[in-house]
């Protein structure tokens, strides 16, 4: 049998000894941290495919993939396959579903539409600002989750403590799958959703309550036929409660997130000071003068 020991090569990174003598290259991309990211994305596509009429498929799917995102940062630590392109992986991952879930909610309810794009911007525009930022100040062996005290004891605590960061995650989403669902069931937020048969919608003599799209609509993709498919799914007392106990963790997620591009951008200023100086800059009008 093959020796199955480990050892840490020089990059601290685990690899068979048998391997390390024939000086085999490691296969980053199959470490078991990215398989199980992999997976995420799968999720996440077919969540998005289920999205616009079967709520809760997509919202198993969803939070599948949402859960996993701690599993694999636990795998990464069980086996050291800590890299850094796992860590964008998942960071990517995390940006682009919450994006797309935005973008859904922000069709779902058109009115809050700018708060949602409001909300997409600032989740992106934090992350990839701190994220340049911890490499071009930090180095390029920098983890953006390597957070001093200088940056504030709330993004210390966030970034450093792990079950800290996996509550505020999981809530954040949590409050957005609420949402999700309440788009399903709840007419006080979709006033658009089809009533009861009690209130007959009688478009034409002769018609049923509630008449099928295909009756009523050429495209069954089209936005009123979408928007008759998921109306009334679901009863929306669950949502509500989820969505209730979820934002104040949410809304706090989102102070983390000005917070965190607010620092970030303070440490490139205090970069670009430094480089200036270096420089020479700003030159003197004289100086400009004379070499003129």
């Amino acid at each position: 049998m093959p020796n199955t020991r480990s050892m840490a090569n020089g990059n601290g990174r685990v690899v068979s000894p048998s391997r390390q003598q024939a000086g085999e290259e490691e296969n980053i991309f199959l470490f078991i941290p990215n398989l199980i990211g992999y997976s995420r994305v799968v999720l996440a596509f077919a969540s998005l495919y289920y999205m616009p009429v079967h709520p809760r498929t997509c919202s198993l799917l969803y939070s599948v993939s949402c859960l996993l995102d701690a599993l694999d940062g636990l795998a990464a630590r069980r086996f050291e396959q800590s890299t850094k392109f796992g860590a964008v992986l998942d960071m990517v991952t995390d940006r682009c579903t919450t994006a797309c879930l935005l973008v859904f909610l922000a069709s779902a309810f058109p009115r809050w539409s700018i708060v949602f794009q409001g909300l997409i911007s600032l989740d992106l525009a934090s992350h990839y600002m701190h994220m340049y930022a911890t490499l071009s100040m930090g180095g390029s062996d920098q983890s953006h989750k390597n957070v001093d005290e200088s940056k504030g004891w709330l993004m210390k605590m966030y970034y450093t403590n792990t079950t800290v960061l996996f509550t505020f995650c999981a809530l954040n989403e949590l409050f957005f799958i609420a949402l999700y669902l309440l788009s399903f069931s709840s007419p006080l937020l979709s006033p658009t959703l089809l009533k009861d048969s009690d209130s007959p919608l009688n478009l034409q003599p002769g018609s049923p309550a509630a008449p099928k799209p295909s009756m009523i609509f050429t495209s069954p993709w089209s936005a009123g036929a979408m928007e008759m498919a998921r109306a009334n799914k679901m009863d929306s007392t669950v949502p509500w409660i989820l969505a209730i106990a979820s934002f104040p963790v949410m809304f706090l997620k989102q102070y983390i997130n000005v917070v965190q591009l607010v620092k970030a951008s303070q440490w490139l200023a205090e970069g670009d000071r430094a480089e200036r100086k270096k420089k020479g800059l700003p030159r003197r009008k004289s100086q400009g003068k004379k070499t003129q």
